[in-house]
């Protein structure tokens, strides 16, 4: 019998890309669990979605950063939890987690790293006027949305896009390359070397599932 990896979720909000990484793990097409999800948010209804499929799930009131990351950290060692997911999370995390969890802890991001960082991506791009937006994996490090990308997938940016259109777009993306990240590293196909990020040869999830039309995904996918 496979060993799955033990998967810890932190997330903020409504926790649609904590339920790609669910429906992934249910279908089998990852060798991975979530274990336990972590939101800064009472009202989260990423929390509703973990109870829902029976995960379980903590509200932690951020405080102090330190204290708060500490709790983090205390849940996630308690749950031997072998990677921690960024998934619509929207808090800060301290400089001492980060470095106790890197190489350990992933984040998606919904545009093409490095640009348009921060929370509103998507309305940045169309903003600025680009004429391509997307997402990204990446493992964390210290500074915001600025660790080693693992994954991206371009999407073009439609005349008439308002921040909402171009958002679902793009969510629909990254509902395919966060989960496809995970498996990833379940599958200990990824090695950090610097900035870069080395994806090992493997599977292609172009070959095994469905692709969007109109959506350039990076090597590795």
């Amino acid at each position: 019998m496979v060993k799955k990896l033990r998967v810890g979720v932190l997330a903020s909000g409504g926790g649609t890309d904590l339920q790609s990484i669910i429906d992934a793990s249910e279908k089998k097409m990852i060798e991975a669990e979530i274990i336990v999800v972590i939101s800064d948010c009472k009202d989260a209804y990423a929390l509703e979605r973990a109870k829902k499929h029976k995960i379980k799930s903590f509200y932690i009131n951020p405080k102090e950063k330190e204290e708060f990351d500490k709790e983090i950290n205390k849940i996630l060692e308690e749950n031997k939890i072998e990677l921690v997911v960024g998934a619509g999370y929207m808090k800060i995390l301290s400089s001492c987690f980060v470095k106790k969890w890197y190489g350990k802890l992933i984040n998606i991001h919904p545009a093409i790293l490095p640009s348009f960082k921060g929370v509103s991506g998507q309305l940045d791009a169309i903003n600025y006027g680009v004429k391509i937006s997307g997402c990204t994996t990446h493992f964390m490090d210290e500074k915001m949305d600025h660790g080693p990308i693992i994954l991206q997938a371009a999407v073009k940016i439609m005349p008439g896009d308002d921040r909402d259109k171009l958002a679902n777009r793009i969510l629909e993306v990254e509902h395919q390359i966060l989960p496809r990240t995970v498996d990833l590293f379940a599958q200990k196909r990824l090695k950090i070397n610097g900035r870069r990020v080395i994806i090992k040869k493997g599977d292609s999830w172009k070959d095994k599932y469905k692709i969007l039309p109109n959506v350039l995904y990076s090597e590795g996918y």
